[in-house]
């Protein structure tokens, strides 16, 4: 019974890490600091670093299109990426499943191991 409770809150703690950047602090300070999970680490550093990148990624374009404003709204169709790759890790977490996003997932685990 144990193992299905930890199973949960791995699982728990992966969705909520999604949920903003509110959602991933919920997630590893009130509920990853009590009880780590391989599940719930591994989504923490995918969502870290995906919300470091779109972050980012905003700052740079918001600078470029108060520059060049016709190619600073093309570039910001290119931020859909961001939003394809959390949907990505969204489902894995739902399906509890420690499957790396696409172009920055091998890294997060990388970077982040302390998590």
């Amino acid at each position: 019974m144990e193992a299905q409770n930890n199973a949960d809150n791995g699982k728990t703690t992966a969705i909520v890490s999604y949920i903003t950047i509110i959602g991933w602090l919920i997630a590893y300070f009130a509920m990853h600091q009590s009880k780590k999970t391989s599940l719930g680490s591994f989504h923490l550093r995918q969502t870290l670093l995906l919300f470091i990148c779109a972050i980012v990624y905003q700052i740079v374009i918001t600078v470029i299109t108060m520059a060049v404003p016709a190619i600073g709204m093309i570039l910001s169709l290119v931020g859909l990426v961001f939003l394809v790759l959390w949907i990505m890790g969204l489902i894995a977490a739902i399906n509890g499943e420690e499957k790396p996003m696409p172009l920055i997932g091998a890294k997060a685990q990388e970077i982040f191991k302390s998590i």
